[in-house]
């Protein structure tokens, strides 16, 4: 039996087709008009995927012109000024414009089509969040024709202030912490009323994959965390042009207020870049294993413990300022506490991998690459989460090399993970195997000899944010090995952006369900059609695919597979 007899022997109602409209037919804008006014959450995942890799490409520029900058000791490519405005803009454009941009444009794509419904609950909404993001990393980037901004990508205080950043640089990047933020805001009230609300017939809370699980918590920190910088940048902008006294001191302001401020959104927002990464490995080890997820339920519970837990750590990045003791070792065990779900999460798909039929396809090779570079990031992080060891090596490449290991080591070869595991559904065609796998080793090596070196580099007392050193302080040897990583890892995200460029409209067809997945966005077209299915089937378990593809090779007539229909020629 196929699949489209399987559905066909199933019929009850489908659902309406989106091209229906009242009051007689309108006829549908076309070409480029159509993705300009688009509320499909698919056109605006898209759009979301190429205008936030877009903002990637840009930040890795502005990477290698730094490395460059540092390959030799005394160099002159760059002044400190623009060496401070790169910087900036590079810290911000990952942070702001790509990390976390780009995991709403996966969530866009996929959570309606993995939990079963046509659109997302508020498609105008939708489109909206999208627009105010662009148009946000616009407006930071035309910042560098009149005065970019040099205070930092935390723009502590009192680099700030108008004294020591005049001209609308930092006005600008306050402008883009506004609108990004508004952005995430409505795109996760729009994720949690969708995820709450349009599950498919028998989707559970305990059925719902474990992608859609990392997206919903994502949802939640950003809508916990993000008033308190809107807060903070507000104050900012009035200290700066309404002679207020938040954060300046010469007005009896306090410039720890900032801080406080800054990281009580800033640790969660690491949480926000990384679980939706937690989420696309979860979905990608079992599928390639060939055996279900290890501890579903465990990994799901930790994923929501790890978002509380984020949430009382902030102060773990404020361990030099002046603060009682008990309150450092409150931070300090807090952040240890942290390690116990995520060891859930490695420990879990470390035993979803053992003994199972691995296929060893480029989304496998990035997910344990991934899970590597990860370990390494958490075990620096709990290094540094000992007050008296960040003393000693707080603002300085250690902590470069931690955040790095973190957030590019886990969040972006996650992030690239997914790329590879889900482009065949976006497009219907498959990436390249061969590119793919010396893309992923070119970033492997690349991405380690860059990091590895700047934890040495660190402990020697190399501090960040520095334009240049001299010869005589041992740190030339670190650095021109981090440069020589850094275009090695730049050529292996060069070569995916090939890889994807050519797969586009010569890659192999990839047929509906390439990889024998597990999950409902698998049962559709690739790519899906408007309206995603025509019909929805039943859930039964946490991976329906499995359940359809038993009852088509057992003629469909399994025990209790009545379902509704789903979309036919699927």
């Amino acid at each position: 039996m196929t699949t489209t007899e399987y559905v066909a022997e199933r019929p009850i109602a489908a659902v309406p087709r989106p091209e229906v409209v009242l009051h007689g037919l309108r006829e549908r804008p076309r070409g480029w008009l159509e993705w300009l006014t688009t509320t499909d959450h698919k056109k605006i995942g898209i759009l979301y995927l190429y205008s936030t890799f877009i903002f990637f490409l840009i930040g890795g520029v502005e990477a290698l012109m730094m490395r460059l900058q540092l390959a030799v000791p005394t160099n002159t490519l760059l002044t400190p000024k623009a060496y401070n405005a790169v910087m900036t803009m590079h810290g911000t454009t990952m942070v702001f414009l790509f990390v976390v941009p780009v995991l709403a444009g996966f969530g866009n794509y996929f959570v309606p089509l993995m939990i079963g419904a046509r659109d997302m609950a508020f498609p105008r909404l939708n489109a909206l969040s999208f627009w105010l993001l662009f148009f946000g990393g616009i407006v930071f980037y035309v910042s560098v024709f009149f005065h970019p901004p040099t205070a930092g990508w935390t723009m502590y205080t009192p680099l700030t202030e108008e004294a020591f950043s005049p001209g609308g640089g930092v006005d600008a990047w306050i402008f883009l912490i506004h609108l990004t933020g508004l952005s995430s805001l409505v795109g996760a009230v729009n994720f949690v009323a969708t995820i709450h609300n349009m599950r498919a017939k028998g989707m559970g809370w305990a059925r719902m994959p474990l992608f859609v699980w990392s997206i919903l918590i994502y949802s939640y920190l950003l809508i916990l965390a993000l008033p308190a910088v809107a807060a903070g940048v507000t104050m900012l902008l009035t200290d700066r042009h309404l002679d207020t006294g938040f954060f300046n001191p010469a007005n009896g302001g306090d410039p720890l207020l900032w801080q406080h401020l800054f990281w009580f959104f800033g640790h969660p927002e690491v949480y926000i870049m990384v679980l939706p990464a937690f989420g696309m490995i979860s979905e990608v080890i079992p599928v390639f294993s060939r055996k279900p997820i290890f501890g579903y339920k465990a990994i799901a519970a930790s994923t929501a413990a790890i978002a509380f837990l984020g949430m009382l750590v902030w102060a773990h990045h404020m361990f030099t300022t002046p603060t009682a003791t008990v309150v450092l070792a409150f931070f300090m065990l807090s952040s240890f506490t942290i390690g116990v779900p995520t060891g859930i999460k490695i420990f879990n798909w470390l035993a979803t991998m053992w003994r199972g039929s691995l296929v060893f396809k480029t989304p496998l090779y990035f997910a344990c690459g991934f899970l590597a570079q990860f370990v390494i990031g958490g075990i620096s992080g709990i290094m540094l989460a000992v007050f008296p060891v960040d003393w000693q090596l707080h603002d300085t490449y250690f902590v470069v090399a931690h955040f790095h290991y973190t957030l590019f080591g886990g969040a972006i070869f996650g992030l690239f993970a997914g790329l590879y595991y889900w482009f065949p559904k976006m497009s219907g065609r498959l990436m390249n195997e061969t590119l793919g796998k010396i893309s992923f080793w070119l970033m492997f090596i690349g991405f380690n000899t860059t990091f590895l070196v700047q934890h040495a580099a660190g402990t020697s007392g190399m501090p960040r944010r520095i334009y240049t050193y001299y010869s005589t302080s041992g740190w030339e040897g670190y650095n021109l090995v981090s440069t020589i990583g850094a275009f090695i890892l730049a050529t292996g995200v060069l070569l995916t952006v090939i890889n994807l460029i050519r797969s586009i409209k010569h890659g192999q067809k990839a047929g509906n369900d390439p990889w024998k997945a597990n999950t409902l966005e698998w049962f559709t077209t690739s790519p899906p059609p408007e309206n995603n299915f025509d019909v929805v089937p039943r859930i039964r378990s946490a991976e329906p695919m499995k359940d359809i593809r038993r009852d088509v090779a057992a003629g469909g007539r399994a025990a209790g597979s009545v379902a509704q229909p789903v979309a036919p020629g699927t």
